[in-house]
């Protein structure tokens, strides 16, 4: 009788203890589904001649909680519009990368990184290249926009993707350069089709 009660007691006692874990996984499952997981940090990256790439890339800022950041050479492109295609057509060619004056300190920190360019000769400029190039930028977002005279984002794309090859890539945008001021729209339907914006 004693082995049978004691039998009994512990039987009870161990559905009694099972009970209780199961009933505390069930709370903390709870809890974790109902905490929100950490906000991405996002840096908007953009390459400017002109003004019409940096006013796509001021209107995304605008758009999401972002820090931004302008892509400077250590030796400008010059002021003349001939001059400056002929030396960047001489930079892709050749495959250079020129120096940059600016570096992003703590690029570690970002985990989804926008990356602004005009099209040059139907892919991304070499400072882009230079600034691809120079961080490690594996298991982070990349989203490309550009300005363009007509060509979309054309083999642009492809390049980040070669020189990224361990980022993820979302849909880029594409807007003509003469459209940058009036891209508002354009900019927050983008946005919100590749969720980053609601």
């Amino acid at each position: 009788m004693y082995s049978e009660n004691y039998a009994k007691g512990t039987i009870t006692r161990a559905m009694l203890i099972l009970t209780l874990l199961t009933v505390v996984a069930l709370a903390f499952n709870e809890a974790q589904a109902q905490t929100p997981p950490a906000p991405k940090k996002i840096l908007v990256v953009y390459f400017s001649r002109t003004g019409n790439t940096a006013e796509v890339a001021k209107q995304i800022h605008a758009s999401v909680d972002s820090d931004l950041f302008r892509i400077e050479m250590e030796d400008p492109y010059p002021g003349d519009y001939e001059a400056t295609k002929t030396r960047a057509r001489n930079e892709q060619e050749s495959g250079a990368k020129p120096a940059l004056k600016t570096k992003v300190k703590n690029i570690e920190s970002y985990d989804v990184i926008f990356v602004g360019y005009p099209i040059w000769w139907g892919t991304i400029p070499p400072p882009i290249v230079s600034f691809l190039s120079q961080y490690d930028l594996s298991r982070k977002t990349i989203v490309p926009f550009c300005t363009h005279g007509g060509s979309g984002l054309d083999r642009s794309v492809d390049e980040i993707k070669r020189l990224c090859p361990k980022s993820t890539i979302l849909d880029g945008l594409a807007v003509l350069g003469r459209n940058a001021k009036a891209a508002k729209n354009d900019v927050a339907d983008w946005l919100r089709r590749i969720k980053i914006k609601k």
